[in-house]
Order: structure tokens, then sequence, then C-alpha cells
């Protein structure tokens, strides 16, 4: 599953950039630690595997240490890469990369994605050169740090506006889409139940990972996880497809009526502020359904939400109201600015937007 640092690398190469993705390290894997290798994803996209010589728990125990050796580690990758670094842009928000060990003549740019739920999260942003998120939330938890700071709205791939229509089959049938981790524990699995329940006459189609194995975005393994999990395979108006690509599953949401989402905003790692799936609904142009979203209050017949900050307790209403009022939600002028919205935020019109910012500071 792609997340927002992937697509930003991705549209970075396509731009004319050498891009070098620093991916997670690999315990024990790499020769001599650092190597580099081209992507079979996009010309001039490059990654960095590497792993280190000594233990992520010193980290924990002992930060400036961590801190100390991460030192030498950063300057073994820089030698590696061989050439200036222009731009580090950093959605570390485990403080494991502090920018001071980067070369001096580097920009330095912190784009936090998730909301900073520790210390860590906060001090990762130290010595950075301007921040940019995708809540106000997130920004006004680093109004201490005096750099430029810039909201934008999460992008959108170029899958989700180039998809073949030509093969989509369209029954007579409701279909609600749900994408994402299943084996999240900040889900209101019992909302998302609940609805299920109460209209077995709607099928409700999931993608996204609902086995350990398929999952590469953190998740749960406990009891509530797979009762969940074993609930979603023995309804018979649910459809579980599975981790697919952004190819495929932009294609699939073309088949949709609507999409739902039931995160429990006092868990959820987002806190109700937005979550990146949006967009790519909103790409469809079909009715969202969704949790209290403060990022879209104010912005009309984009996304059908809760009010409540607290509880999900009216969702299953709200749902019922709007799926057997599609024609209304769904009309030809909501359609339109739903997709307007979305396609105004594609992840190639972003690059230009945060270039804008860097120059005008």
């Amino acid at each position: 599953m792609f997340l927002a640092k992937h697509h930003y690398a991705i549209e970075l190469a396509k731009h004319g950039n050498a891009v070098y993705f620093l991916n997670p390290p690999q315990k024990d894997a790499v020769k001599n630690g650092v190597e580099i290798v081209k992507s079979n994803v996009v010309d001039g996209l490059y990654l960095i595997n590497h792993s280190i010589s000594f233990s992520y728990k010193i980290k924990f125990k002992w930060i400036g240490l961590f801190h100390f050796l991460m030192k030498f580690h950063i300057k073994k990758i820089e030698a590696r890469i061989g050439k200036k670094i222009d731009i580090v842009w950093s959605f570390d928000l485990g403080n494991y990369y502090p920018f001071k060990y980067f070369s001096s003549s580097s920009f330095k740019l912190f784009n936090p994605i998730d909301e900073p739920l520790n210390k860590a999260g906060i001090d990762s942003a130290n010595g950075c050169q301007i921040i940019l998120s995708i809540t106000k939330e997130i920004l006004e938890k680093y109004s201490h740090i005096n750099v430029p700071k810039h909201f934008f709205h999460h992008g959108l791939a170029d899958d989700f506006v180039s998809q073949d229509k030509t093969n989509i089959v369209k029954d007579n049938l409701v279909r609600v889409g749900l994408s994402g981790s299943w084996l999240r524990t900040d889900l209101d699995t019992n909302c998302l139940i609940k609805i299920i329940d109460e209209n077995p006459e709607i099928v409700f189609e999931f993608w996204g990972a609902y086995k350990a194995k398929e999952n590469n975005i953190g998740g749960g393994s406990d009891k509530d996880v797979e009762l969940f999990i074993t609930q979603l395979q023995q309804a018979k108006n649910v459809v579980l497809h599975g981790a697919v690509n952004p190819k495929k599953l932009a294609i699939e949401f073309q088949r949709m009526d609507a999409f739902l989402i039931t995160y429990d905003i006092l868990k959820d790692q987002s806190k109700g502020t937005n979550y990146h799936k949006v967009m790519e609904y909103l790409s469809t142009g079909k009715v969202v359904i969704s949790n209290n979203i403060t990022t879209y209050s104010g912005l009309p017949n984009l996304i059908e939400m809760t009010i409540s900050r607290t509880h999900n307790n009216d969702l299953p209403q709200l749902f019922k109201t709007v799926i057997n009022n599609l024609q209304y939600y769904n009309q030809p002028e909501f359609i339109a600015k739903r997709k307007m919205f979305a396609f105004g935020n594609l992840y190639s019109n972003k690059i230009s937007e945060i270039e804008k910012a860097l120059n005008s500071n």
C-alpha cells in the first residue's frame, strides 16, 4: 500500500529529480551497511537499503548515544549516495534521523502526515527549515518551532484519474466501498458491524490487508481484531478483496455507489482530522459517509459526516439516510464537485504547490 512518502518520491522522480528513498533498516540484510538500487517504478528513483551495526533498543534507553551512533550512519548514507543532497524531505516521527546530522548545505523539509503522539514526534522537527502537513491541528503542535508552516491537503495518485473504465461492470445492487488496513485497532468496529448487519441488502466491499502478512502500515493482532475479521468473513453481504495495487483499486472503486469511513476518533491516530483515503473516494464523485473529519468541516457536499467528536452513535442512521436517498447525494452537480476537488489535489499538482512554498521562504 503506497503512502504519501511513496507517492511524493515517485512524483519528484517524474519531475526529473534524482530521488533517494530511505527504506527502514533491514537487520543484517545489507552488505557493508548501505546499498543503493534502482527502483523499477520510475526512472530517477533509487532505493536505499541499509542496516545499522547497533541495536535500536539503545534509542529508548540512551537517546543521546543512539543519535551519536546515527550521526555516523547518516554520514555513511550520504557518502554512499556520493552527490550533494539538495533537499532532505523527512516524514520521520520517531526522531531516528536528526536533521542536524545531514549536510549543512541541504535544505531540511519536515512533513508530518500522521499525528505526533509523543515527544519523539515533536523532537523530529528540530533542525528543519519548513514544515508541511495535512492538518492544521498537526501544524499547531509545532508552533514553538520558528520556521514557515504550510497546510496541504492529502494528494491523489494519477491512477485515480486515468483509470480505464471500459471494462467496469455495474449491477443493480447498491455497493459501498471501504479501503485501508483492517488490522488497525482504532477502527470503530462495533459501529461498522452494526451498519453491515442493519443493511443486509447492501454489498460492502473491503480493500486492504486483513491478514498480517499483507499489511505494511501497522495494526493489531489482538482478540478484538481477530473477532472483527471473523465477523467480516462470516457476513453474507461482505466481500474481502485483500490488498491490491493502486491501479486496480482505482478501477474497482468505479463500481461503488458510496464509500464509508468508521474510525473511533478517541482511538484514531489521526484524531478524526484527515484521512488519505478520502481523496481517493472523492475522485469517483460518489458520496462519502463518515465519522467526523475536521479538515472537511465547512465544505458542503463533499462528505456526509456525523457532528460528534466523541462517538459514532449517529453514523448508522446517517448511513441509512444517505443510502435511501442516493439519487440526491449522487446527483451530477455533487459528483462533479467532488471530482474537481480531488483532481485539484493530484500529487503532480502538489509538487508544484510545494515548490511555490519553498520559493516563498
